[in-house]
């Protein structure tokens, strides 16, 4: 399997890990679920056996619905432009294994012996749950995975900054370095389409900021760089050279980073760096 998929994966899933939000939401519903008892539960099983009835279903059904999300966000991103619709996608997949899950889990606790119709029955019922899921997340996390599709880690951190100019006192700074924290204000190094949002790298970090891409590119100032793609935008000090990898152009930055070239800015690029 792709490293860089399993990577994009482990990255967006330790967002979600690390979410007090999630956890908080997580724990509100299932306390709900064991206080009102719906589905017959009430009736059927004492307090302490209906919370680790809802503990155990919800746990399973987050479960796959985060891991089939993520996925789908990941690897429909080529194809669907939309983050929600990625996550949504991936969530209403989810309903089937889902349905699976809650039905061995009905035999753990009932004794209810599992059947295919039975078990495709409970993912039909799971869709409209998977669907408010996804809207839960997307809401409290879209900004944070973003984020964590950029992949930048502690070591590509101080790699930029060690390749990167940094800002010079005196010279006046590109008016979107004001949008920025002031702890990552510094040279400005790529600018990259995140859903709604742009990402700006500098020498000191990273950040998403909600602006369009072609608004921010009008917000660079004099920093010296090229336009690669539509979604891509580089400074000139901070690429390292070319690379075609099956007929495609790249430009390779300094830290590592490869960035695809499209059809349209391909002659300006290889004039430039070619």
């Amino acid at each position: 399997m792709d490293h860089t998929f399993l990577q994009s994966t482990l990255r967006e899933l330790q967002v979600i890990q690390r979410s007090p939000r999630f956890w908080a939401t997580f724990v509100t519903i299932v306390l709900i679920f064991a206080l009102t008892g719906p589905y017959g539960t009430l009736d059927r099983l004492m307090p302490g056996a209906r919370l680790g009835y809802w503990l155990a279903l919800h746990a399973m059904a987050w479960s796959i619905a985060i891991v089939f999300s993520i996925v789908a966000e990941i690897l429909l991103r080529g194809q669907i432009a939309s983050m929600f619709a990625r996550m949504m996608i991936g969530s209403v997949a989810a309903a089937l294994p889902i349905g699976f899950g809650i039905a061995l889990i009905d035999f753990a606790f009932f004794g209810t012996w599992p059947t295919v119709a039975g078990s495709l029955h409970q993912s039909i019922g799971s869709i409209p749950l998977c669907a408010l899921f996804c809207i839960l997340s997307y809401m409290t996390m879209h900004r944070q995975i973003a984020i964590a599709a950029g992949g930048t880690d502690l070591a590509e951190a101080k790699t930029i900054s060690a390749s990167a100019p940094e800002i010079r006192p005196g010279i006046p700074q590109p008016p979107i370095l004001s949008r920025l924290k002031p702890e990552n204000r510094g040279a400005l190094i790529r600018l990259t389409v995140r859903d709604h949002y742009t990402e700006v790298v500098t020498a000191r970090g990273r950040e998403l900021i909600l602006l369009r891409f072609s608004d921010a590119l009008m917000e660079i100032g004099n920093t010296e760089g090229i336009r690669l793609h539509r979604s891509h935008w580089v400074a000139a000090d901070h690429v390292a050279g070319l690379k075609r990898d099956n007929g495609k152009l790249f430009v390779v930055a300094r830290d590592g980073m490869e960035m695809p070239v499209s059809r349209s800015y391909a002659e300006a690029v290889r004039r430039r760096f070619g």
